[in-house]
């Protein structure tokens, strides 16, 4: 399959934070769907009920307190949304770990191929001195461009940060003309291969 017949789906998760003696939990989900034919033509948030306390840290980062979580579904009960969204399309996140991890909540969900854009922009921009996903968006003058789709919002917003990443991988597949390559070349990037497409 290539890059231009792939329907692909960013996923973010915000997360209470460790603390001692606990594993994270998720507090908030976001996605977008979106294709280079089509753009984007899904967006999505929730709320997402734990038991476990928010650490200051982590509401430092993005704000999310237990009043925002009092009436939220508990994960599992968001897998029918989660589900219509992820099957069967490319699974986007910068970093994947953090989606990974808690998509393993639900066994079997045969989500994927996972395109990473952290890895991407590493073999695509490697001299720039940050490959977090707030300062690519700022080195590539893509901002502007997330808060028109995402107004009211910012960093460390589930959806914001989803609908970040897909504009990140919009500019990658433009900057380096892939739209008619296949999908696993996203998938894998290889650093010299990548150079060398580099106009």
């Amino acid at each position: 399959m290539t890059i231009n017949e792939t329907l692909f789906t960013a996923i973010d998760f915000e997360s209470a934070g460790t603390a001692p003696g606990k594993t994270d939990a998720p507090v908030q989900v976001g996605t977008c769907s979106w294709s280079p034919n089509t753009g984007i033509t899904d967006t999505w948030i929730s709320y997402i009920h734990t038991e476990q306390d928010i650490t200051w840290s982590a509401q430092k980062v993005h704000g999310i307190t237990r009043q925002d979580l009092r009436h939220a579904p508990k994960l599992m009960m968001l897998w029918p949304k989660i589900k219509k969204r992820l099957k069967n399309h490319a699974v986007v996140a910068h970093g994947h770990g953090t989606e990974k991890r808690f998509l393993n909540a639900f066994p079997g969900h045969g989500f994927g191929p996972w395109i990473d854009t952290l890895q991407l922009t590493r073999a695509a921009w490697p001299e720039l001195p940050s490959h977090s996903l707030g300062d690519l968006c700022i080195s590539l003058q893509l901002e502007e461009k997330v808060n028109a789709l995402v107004p009211k919002k910012t960093w460390h917003d589930a959806l914001y940060d989803a609908v970040a990443s897909v504009v990140l991988l919009e500019k990658i597949i433009a900057d380096f003309s892939l739209e008619q390559a296949p999908l696993s070349c996203l998938e894998s990037p290889d650093t010299r291969a990548w150079h060398a497409l580099r106009p």
